[in-house]
């Protein structure tokens, strides 16, 4: 956890210059007059919550020699303060995932990638149940973030608890990309359970429909994406174009830059045309 303190002229050395040396300080030129200031102001404050660093703020109006010095002409102006030197961060808004990736930029880790990382650890050891505790304490800590939620989601949805999929699901943006397209290929998923559920296979594509939504379902994209594309080969007409759609489904869940993604939407291309 970091800390805020309001910053002047006589105190700028003392509470940005040396405190730099103990941890990066985050310097925000603000004036009150200043909306764009007003949006930003929150943001940092709440990222002190969760990155090791110091947020400086600076009113330019009542500390004009400091603006002219690190040459502020316009604000909000962030700088970053590392070892007793100021260097230029950014000027203007930054949405709360822009300013992250630039906290990251400055090697600060935060205590949710810590969380994220001791959830990988318990997932590691296949124990089911503590794997529920931590999705439990983490959504009540971070209630907003979309890749958890999304992680959960799946995670209860492998259990087949689709009404705290659909809960979880519901509270993403569907507009906030990628992460909507991701919700709605989760939701997607569920129809995969129920094909699992309800289909008695009568035919080799019967099969291979099947074979892919319970490696979907398990987690095994790249076999699920083998069958499908199997599918598109052999029947196009299947369950009207069956194939094709889940394949779309599980780029969307993927992600375009993922591995498989590129690969497997090359493969079927080729298999289209």
């Amino acid at each position: 956890m970091g800390a805020i303190v309001e910053v002047a002229s006589p105190t700028f050395e003392e509470l940005v210059l040396e405190q730099s040396y103990q941890m990066p300080v985050v310097i925000d030129f603000y004036a009150q007059w200043c909306g764009p200031c007003q949006l930003l102001k929150p943001l940092l404050e709440k990222l002190t919550q969760e990155y090791e660093f110091v947020l400086a703020k600076v009113d330019i109006d009542q500390n004009p020699e400091l603006a002219r010095i690190y040459q502020v002409e316009g604000v909000p102006d962030v700088k970053v303060a590392v070892k007793g030197e100021v260097f230029n961060g950014f000027v203007g808004m930054l949405e709360e995932s822009q300013l992250r990736s630039f906290l990251e930029q400055l090697n600060l880790k935060s205590q949710f990638d810590d969380a994220l990382a001791v959830l990988e650890t318990v997932r590691a050891t296949g124990d089911i149940a503590q794997l529920q505790v931590q999705y439990a304490d983490l959504l009540k800590r971070y209630p907003d973030r979309p890749q958890l939620l999304l992680d959960a989601a799946q995670f209860y949805l492998t259990q087949g608890q689709f009404e705290q999929t659909n809960a979880l699901l519901d509270r993403i943006d569907p507009f906030q990309q990628p992460y909507g397209d991701q919700a709605k290929a989760v939701r997607s998923l569920i129809d995969f359970h129920q094909t699992v559920a309800e289909l008695t296979p009568a035919s080799e594509t019967d099969e291979l429909y099947l074979a892919g939504a319970q490696a979907a379902i398990a987690g095994d994209y790249e076999s699920g994406l083998q069958q499908f594309l199997e599918l598109v080969k052999r029947d196009r007409q299947y369950r009207a174009d069956a194939g094709r759609k889940a394949m779309l489904t599980l780029f969307n869940l993927l992600g375009n830059d993922h591995t498989l993604t590129l690969t497997y939407r090359k493969r079927l291309m080729q298999a289209l045309y």
